[in-house]
């Protein structure tokens, strides 16, 4: 049998729009029945798609039936349904599972399925912050105001942490400004890269104001990033999942050009059956992460918690390996919109 992945998404903001890529009819139904259904019942995992690639079957997208605002609200029963996905993805026979946006969080970044044996597990998060990493040079290059001045909302999370440590590693951004809400972790990270790029932290919005380029790496459920936080012709670029922004910031900031963060062109890539909200030839770079372990045959976990600068690197070098097949940083699009390139050339006048 040739290696397989599964891997794991929720509903996000919307409940009717997510269930109904599992099937189109299961839209029309009103939202406030889902709330409350998903709440009080308990509904199996749902496979939700096939996955191929270069024209192979190599694995499975399992939906866990409980939207972002219940995992939040309750992860410890967030927790038990992953578990039953998980389980799920073993019957299916994969190798490896990834953890989709909220169901990685409920789990400690993996930490809690660690002692599993039966499954490789990941979080797609090395995977994630090689590709935000790239993006933020790309997006550097191409509208920096000249300060090269980086703010990280969600700092201190598993991919905003490494985010953070490659820019100071490797020299990107000329100045720091980190924003989270733990005080003693942002204070630990900024002291671990202050002695290569000057750091400030901060736990409120407003600090954002005079960076050059805002990156959105929180696990929140809400528009976070307000048009008054940002600096005229500021960039920003939102890889979350629920996504901390909302169309109306750019239509009430247009001098500002708000990216979409983390998502990977894989060109023969396929669903069969339900989509995950991505267009074919698309994927998040969690999910891709998940698809390179399983077709490269790693056997065990891989990036569980906050991934290490290494796990970081060899990703990134897996990735070029399979470079045939893609597995690189997609062409940049706007709330799902190709990126027009005199809208992007706009904001560096």
């Amino acid at each position: 049998m040739s290696p397989s992945f599964a891997f794991l998404v929720h509903p996000r903001t919307s409940l009717a729009e997510d269930l109904g890529r599992v099937w189109s009819p299961l839209a029309a139904v009103p939202e406030r029945f889902y709330d409350t259904a998903l709440r009080r019942l308990d509904p199996p995992p749902v496979r939700m798609a096939g996955v191929r690639i270069g024209g192979h079957d190599v694995g499975h997208v399992l939906l866990v039936p409980y939207g972002a605002r219940h995992l939040l609200a309750d992860p410890v029963e967030g927790r038990r349904r992953v578990v039953r996905a998980v389980d799920r993805a073993v019957r299916l026979g994969a190798d490896v599972v990834g953890l989709g946006a909220l169901t990685a969080t409920v789990t400690g970044g993996g930490l809690a399925l660690r002692a599993r044996d039966d499954i490789g597990v990941t979080n797609g998060n090395a995977f994630t912050a090689a590709t935000v990493d790239a993006q933020v040079r790309d997006l550097l290059d191409l509208a920096t105001r000249g300060g090269r001045h980086v703010a990280v909302v969600g700092a201190t999370g598993s991919v905003g942490s490494a985010v953070t440590r490659l820019l100071a590693r490797d020299g990107a951004a000329h100045r720091l400004t980190l924003v989270a809400r733990s005080t003693a972790r942002l204070t630990a990270l900024a002291d671990a890269v202050r002695p290569t790029v000057p750091t400030v932290t901060a736990t409120d919005l407003a600090v954002v104001a005079e960076a050059d380029l805002v990156v959105l790496l929180t696990a929140s459920t809400d528009a976070l990033l307000q048009p008054h936080h940002l600096a005229p012709g500021a960039v920003v670029l939102d890889a979350t999942q629920p996504r901390n922004t909302a169309p109306g910031l750019a239509e009430a900031r247009p001098d500002v050009l708000v990216v979409d963060g983390g998502i990977v062109e894989i060109p023969t890539l396929r669903l069969v059956g339900g989509d995950i909200g991505l267009p074919d030839g698309r994927a998040y770079a969690c999910f891709a992460e998940t698809a390179l372990l399983a077709l490269t045959g790693h056997a065990g976990h891989f990036a569980i918690g906050t991934p290490t600068l290494e796990q970081v690197d060899h990703i990134r070098d897996v990735a070029a390996d399979q470079g045939h097949l893609g597995f690189r940083p997609a062409a940049p699009t706007s709330f799902g919109a190709p990126l027009v390139p005199a809208r992007a050339t706009a904001v560096t006048a």
